[in-house]
């Protein structure tokens, strides 16, 4: 008996964490965006312009990837650049995935180009996002190579019924940190070439 009640102890106290870890990401700062029209499996958004710090990888396909360029962009943003500052963390990770693969931290809006801390890493270097029109699918759980592959093979086969222009890059966002295990948030989004709306 004792063992059960040590048992349920514990898994209220996971359940709790998590509860609390989702609700703690849901106030990180992310780049905002309007919905402009929804369709049954994805929606159009228009992003305001941001500023992004990158790294670019040889690697191709997020498995292979993604650890190494959360390391160094975290890194940097936990106090290694050359003022030794921390820099609030931004959600969603961006991934874009092709022959090799490029992961982009959103800069905090209190920071730009004039006063953000020098990288001590060379590969890491900053790039503005201007605003755009993008279609996003959305999908939960833990992202793996397959499922980026899946939901944007599906994102593709909407915007052709729809007949919605597209630049072929697609990018992989990933709003949760790796302990997170209850509401994750991924998406594939692309942007649209000559949308009116």
């Amino acid at each position: 008996m004792k063992a059960v009640i040590i048992i349920i102890s514990i898994l209220l106290l996971v359940a709790i964490a998590q509860v609390s870890i989702s609700r703690s990401t849901q106030q990180t700062e992310q780049r905002t965006y309007k919905v402009i029209k929804k369709f049954d499996q994805f929606e159009i958004r228009k992003y305001d312009s941001a500023l992004y710090s990158s790294v670019r990888l040889s690697k191709k396909g997020y498995k292979a990837s993604s650890s190494e360029g959360f390391g160094i962009l975290a890194g940097y943003i936990f106090g290694d650049n050359a003022a030794n500052e921390k820099i609030a963390m931004t959600s969603p990770v961006m991934m874009e995935l092709g022959d090799s693969s490029k992961m982009m931290f959103m800069v905090p809006k209190n920071y730009n180009l004039n006063n953000l801390p020098n990288p001590t890493n060379r590969k890491i270097v900053f790039e503005k996002q201007e605003e755009k029109i993008i279609a996003a699918i959305r999908f939960d759980g833990w992202a793996d190579d397959e499922k980026i592959e899946k939901y944007t093979s599906i994102l593709k086969a909407e915007l052709a019924k729809e007949k919605i222009e597209y630049i072929d890059k697609f990018t992989f966002l990933g709003y949760n940190p790796p302990y997170q295990v209850i509401n994750r948030r991924n998406e594939i989004v692309v942007e649209l070439m000559n949308y009116n709306y």
